[in-house]
C-alpha cells in the first residue's frame, strides 16, 4: 500500500507552473463569485443543497492527488523537469481558461450548488456548445496537474475514482433540475452535446 503513495522526484518548473495556475484559478473563482453578487436576486425555481456533499467529496478526490510528501530533487533544467513543467502549465492554463469562460458564459446562472433560477436560461454557447459540464472538466485538469507536479501519479488510482463518483452525483442532480425546468429543450441539448468529452462521453 505504501508504494502507491511513494512520491516520484519532481522539479521546480512543475511546482512553479502549478502555483501560477492555482493563483490564476483562485482569481477566476473570486471574480465569478463577485459577478454573482452583482446579479439581481431572483427566487430559485429549484435547488439541491445536497450537492454540497458531493462538492466536498470532489475536493477529497483532488486532495488525494495532492496529499503526501513532495520530493523536489530533479535538476530544474533537466528534460524531465521541463517537460513536467510544460505539461502542468498546459493543464492549468486550460483549467483556468475553461472555468473562466464557462462561468462568464453562464452569467447569472452560475452558482456553486445545483440550482435553477426562475429566470434561468439554458446555456448552450461558449464551452457549453462543446461539453455540457466544462467546469468539472477544468477541475479534473487541476487534479491531474497537481498529481504530476507533486510526483503523485500513483495516487491517481484513488483520486480519479473518488472525483469521478462525486462528479457523477453532482451531474445527476444538476441534470435533473435542468430537465425539470427545460424539458424537451434540455433533452435535445443533451442528445447533441456530450457531458465531458466532445463527441465521446
Amino acid at each position: 500500500m505504501t508504494s502507491l503513495f511513494h512520491s516520484d522526484p519532481v522539479g521546480l518548473p512543475g511546482l512553479a507552473a502549478l502555483a501560477l495556475g492555482f493563483l490564476t484559478f483562485f482569481a477566476a473563482l473570486m471574480a465569478a463569485r463577485w459577478r454573482a453578487t452583482k446579479v439581481p436576486k431572483v427566487a430559485d425555481a429549484s435547488s439541491n443543497r445536497r450537492s454540497w456533499i458531493w462538492i466536498i467529496v470532489q475536493g477529497l478526490g483532488i486532495g488525494i492527488a495532492g496529499a503526501g510528501r513532495i520530493q523536489v530533487s530533479l535538476d530544474p533544467m533537466s528534460p524531465k523537469a521541463l517537460i513536467e513543467g510544460a505539461v502542468v502549465l498546459v493543464l492549468m492554463l486550460g483549467a483556468v481558461w475553461l472555468f473562466n469562460a464557462s462561468s462568464r458564459t453562464m452569467g447569472k446562472n452560475w452558482s456553486l450548488v445545483a440550482r435553477t433560477r426562475e429566470d434561468h436560461q439554458l446555456v448552450q454557447t461558449g464551452p457549453f456548445a462543446v461539453v455540457r459540464h466544462p467546469i468539472y472538466v477544468a477541475l479534473f485538469q487541476f487534479l491531474l496537474a497537481m498529481a504530476i507536479s507533486y510526483g503523485h501519479a500513483r495516487q491517481l488510482i484513488f483520486a480519479i475514482p473518488v472525483y469521478a463518483f462525486a462528479t457523477w452525483m453532482r451531474v445527476r442532480y444538476e441534470e435533473r433540475l435542468l430537465r425539470a425546468q427545460f424539458g424537451a429543450d434540455y433533452d435535445a441539448y443533451a442528445t447533441r452535446v456530450k457531458r465531458f468529452v466532445p463527441g465521446v462521453f
